[in-house]
Order: C-alpha cells, then sequence, then structure tokens
C-alpha cells in the first residue's frame, strides 16, 4: 500500500475545497486512499463518498484542522 495522496485544501474559500475533493477521488486508483487536509468537516462531502463506495475516516487534529482519508472500498 502506498503513501495517502496529500490534498491540502486549508485556507481556501468554497466551494474550492469541495472540487478538489472531488476531483482527487476521481483520479484514485484502485487501492489507493487520499489524505484530505480542511478547516472544517466536509458533511456535503461524505453524502457523496457514502454514495459511491468510498471509505473515509474523519478526525480532529490537535491544530483544529479536519483530516479525512478517503480510500476505495
Amino acid at each position: 500500500m502506498s503513501a495517502p495522496i496529500l490534498v491540502d485544501a486549508r485556507g481556501l474559500e468554497p466551494p474550492a475545497p469541495f472540487e478538489m475533493a472531488l476531483e482527487a477521488v476521481a483520479d484514485l486508483g484502485a487501492g489507493g486512499s487520499i489524505l484530505l487536509l480542511l478547516d472544517r468537516m466536509p458533511h456535503p462531502l461524505f453524502r457523496i463518498l457514502e454514495r459511491d463506495g468510498y471509505a473515509y475516516t474523519p478526525q480532529i487534529r490537535a491544530d483544529g484542522a479536519v483530516e479525512v482519508l478517503i480510500e476505495r472500498r
């Protein structure tokens, strides 16, 4: 398993973080994963990931950033 692709969308105005996340997911190969860094929980993105069969694990880091690991199921 390779290291996750890092997508750092912190500090960007909506909808840029959402669009960056969707582009990264669209390019994700089999067995790949994405580490998404954001300023807030991306609840609309979670619904799309669930609908399309991706697994995701969100957590809030000590610095307040939201980290979401996205993987193909």
